[in-house]
């Protein structure tokens, strides 16, 4: 694996194996997504409410990217028309397309039927070329494909060892879903824990990076979030190292269920 390593969704396009998260990037997110892009990152990660979109639109200009050099993922609200939004998040973007459009989050009813559709229609007419969902738990994603028979490619959902489900990582295999991780760093609130910084001592990395490597062996796709350069340097440079088997499990010893925002909406 190396940061240019991509991975093979079930509709046959490939997706990088890590990215750049940038929820409350709003300060010098421009500056930062041409840093990050030229450090090599391969994908960034966004919504329409985040804020961020302009600046990372800028942020890729800034960085003279080819549009085949990045890989970005937006979302669109619960409350949102699905495909009007799609095109008003790649307009303010300033793209043509986003490689993946997701559901932010299950609507307060339903499943979301309504949306998926719109996203449907989305991928259709060229605005994504592939759609998923994001903090869904497995009974909703089944009810989306009874529907439409449409899979999600993408499951977006808060994934550490804290807190993750093996239950609907085996959900999501059987499936053809990828796992996409965010706040893989626990938000920062868990980077003092002891065993991580044991294992970290052992390679030479950083309780950051193990959280990251765990990620990647687990076959999930994570996405830190970085606005530092020191950072951004740190959480891309896990590609030299590999876990081993007893230290992936010590890893994996550590769920609680644990979310940095209170509950794992998909357990």
């Amino acid at each position: 694996m190396d940061p240019a390593s991509r991975i093979t969704l079930r509709t046959g396009n490939e997706m990088p194996l890590l990215g750049l998260g940038t929820w409350q990037l709003t300060k010098d997110t421009a500056e930062t997504i041409a840093a990050a892009i030229a450090l090599g990152y391969p994908m960034i990660d966004t919504s329409g409410d985040y804020g961020t979109q302009p600046g990372i639109g800028e942020g890729i200009r800034r960085a003279g990217a080819k549009r085949s050099d990045f890989y970005l993922v937006t979302k669109v609200e619960e409350t949102d028309d699905a495909f009007a939004a799609t095109k008003k998040n790649v307009d303010e973007l300033g793209l043509d397309y986003a490689d993946l459009m997701l559901i932010h989050r299950p609507p307060r009813s339903g499943a979301g039927e309504a949306l998926w559709e719109g996203l449907i229609r989305a991928r259709e007419e060229g605005l994504t070329r592939d759609i998923g969902v994001s903090n869904y738990p497995t009974g909703l994603i089944d009810a989306l494909v009874r529907t439409t028979g449409e899979v999600p490619v993408v499951n977006q959902i808060e994934w550490s060892p804290f807190g993750h489900s093996m239950a609907v990582k085996a959900h999501a295999d059987e499936n053809q879903m990828v796992i996409q991780a965010y706040s893989p760093l626990t938000r920062a609130r868990r980077l003092d824990d002891d065993t991580l910084e044991a294992i970290g001592k052992n390679h030479g990395k950083s309780p950051a990076q193990v959280l990251i490597r765990w990620n990647l062996q687990h076959g999930t796709v994570p996405l830190p979030k970085a606005n530092q350069r020191e950072h951004l340097e740190e959480d891309i440079a896990v590609f030299d190292f590999a876990l081993g088997e007893e230290e992936m499990a010590r890893l994996d010893d550590l769920n609680s269920h644990y979310s940095a925002l209170g509950k794992l909406p998909y357990v």
